[in-house]
């Protein structure tokens, strides 16, 4: 007899472990909280980047969109071995060793993504942000090589067509408000005063970066002022329920994913804009110029790595500065290199034809203190190095309190343009922990029958920080554990 099976959410995990399900023969109904607009949780307000491990450009080929794209033929992939995969996650560790939940990650990337291109996801390479020209060939660099066609909103829309193609069901507007116990587990689900039941439940349902309230007692004050870069329904609920039936807390509950965005954005994103533009708020091109704060001093070191490794932790280290804020400063000379949306028509940025002007409209600034700050950069930066942005190309500053230690380049050639920047959070690292079905774990590591959880619910797979598109890749993986699980269990 087939497994009836309530997943809560209906991201990219909701649906990897739906499709994972109904694979499995159960029948699957989605429960979600928003209307249909906004379903999806985060998942439309990505740029729908997946990492994953690779051993060659040949086992990308199946995966793509137009695998007949005549640029493929002068394009670098590289490789992304799981051995590169794991020494990214290690670098984010804190110290700590790969946890099982991030060895499981690492060793099922690649074959999540193969099955979902399985379900007709298709991807795309990442030209516009992730390859640079060079020597005539698009040569990619930090890891990260494709995207769902259409980004994030494409992601969705072609997991919940193949949800649907296999006879899963979602309903809109069906905010989970409890679990329902028996003496063999988790039953089924409450939705007001609505008793839905079923033989398992998978959480699917985020984790609390919507919540003010949540976000100031886990990570500090300063975090009042971040910008939620997605879902506004993502506050916590899920975890609360899991929690309120014993599940263990696991994994960096002060942690998160963050970017630096455009000061000016709007909060919950902003899906009413053309797909292209729906990423215009994420300002990520910092290692190509410097960033200052409201005392006009540098901060961070801009180029210590590819964006792909810093940007998470920079979107927290500029919301935890004065004021909250920071100014991003570049040249003439990387214009062509900043990413679309330094470019958006609606990107707030201010412009001048001399430092001296430009440091003028740097509002909310200490500007004498800035303006020696970028006169004190020119002056150590080594011009013997030649500046090339496909690798960690060691052109650094010398002898700054805080140098960069790479694409360090001098103020030099004009226009100057200056954009301002605030933090941005995605998602939350810490969660419930499951077992290798995806099964939440009570305190003492004992299975809560018929509780499933995926993808941001999960703990223990993110720490100090995030390689950029492994957030989606760990949705899918462990969104098809679950599904999997609950399906068998």
């Amino acid at each position: 007899m087939a497994k009836n099976i309530i997943i809560v959410g209906s991201g990219n995990a909701a649906m990897s472990a739906g499709i994972a399900a109904l694979e499995a023969g159960a029948e699957v109904l989605m429960l979600e909280k928003a209307d249909e607009a906004l379903a999806g949780g985060n998942t439309k307000y990505t740029a729908g980047a997946m990492r994953f491990a690779y051993n060659s450009s040949e086992e990308l080929i199946p995966l793509l969109t137009n695998p007949a794209d005549e640029r493929i033929a002068r394009t670098d992939f590289g490789s992304y071995t799981q051995e590169k995969f794991s020494q990214d996650l290690l670098g984010f560790n804190e110290g700590m060793p790969l946890s099982a939940e991030q060895q499981y990650l690492i060793s099922n990337s690649y074959d999540a993504v193969k099955w979902l291109a399985g379900h007709g996801v298709t991807y795309e390479p990442i030209y516009s942000r992730q390859s640079f020209e060079k020597d005539g060939k698009l040569v990619f660099w930090g890891g990260l090589t494709l995207a769902a066609q259409n980004e994030g909103v494409g992601l969705y829309d072609m997991e919940a067509a193949a949800f649907e193609k296999l006879g899963g069901k979602i309903r809109f507007n069906a905010g989970v408000t409890g679990l329902v116990t028996s003496d063999s587990g988790v039953s089924g689900v409450m939705i007001g005063d609505e008793t839905v039941s079923a033989d398992a439940v998978i959480l699917a349902c985020g984790g609390f970066e919507a919540s003010d309230a949540l976000r100031q007692a886990e990570f500090g004050a300063d975090w009042a002022h971040a910008k939620v870069r997605g879902t506004p329904h993502n506050t916590g609920e899920g975890l609360d329920m899991a929690f309120g039936l014993g599940a263990q807390r696991y994994g960096k509950f002060d942690g998160c994913h963050a970017t630096p965005m455009d000061l000016h954005m709007k909060n919950f994103g902003n899906l009413d804009m053309p797909p292209k533009q729906r990423k215009n708020y994420r300002k990520i091109c910092y290692f190509l110029g410097v960033m200052l704060n409201a005392h006009g001093r540098r901060f961070v070191d801009e180029g210590i790595n590819f964006r792909n490794y810093t940007y998470a932790q920079f979107g927290r280290a500029v919301l935890e500065q004065p004021e909250h804020f920071a100014w991003q400063i570049f040249d003439s000379k990387v214009f062509d290199l900043l990413y679309e949306e330094y470019r958006f028509e609606d990107a707030s940025f201010v412009e001048a034809d001399t430092l001296d002007g430009l440091v003028a409209k740097l509002y909310g600034v200490d500007q004498p203190q800035a303006l020696k700050t970028l006169k004190d950069y020119n002056d150590a930066v080594d011009g013997t190095v030649a500046f090339d942005p496909t690798i960690l190309d060691g052109k650094a500053t010398k002898g700054l309190p805080l140098n960069k230690t790479n694409w360090a380049q001098k103020f030099d050639t004009p226009p100057y343009r200056a954009f301002p920047v605030t933090g941005g959070i995605t998602f939350t690292y810490g969660g419930v922990r499951v077992d290798n079905t995806g099964c939440v774990l009570d305190a003492g590591d004992t299975p809560i029958s018929g509780l499933y959880a995926c993808g941001e619910m999960v703990g223990g797979v993110f720490f100090g920080g995030y390689p950029g598109g492994s957030g989606l890749t760990s949705g899918t993986v462990f969104g098809r554990q679950a599904g999997i699980g609950a399906a068998s269990g």
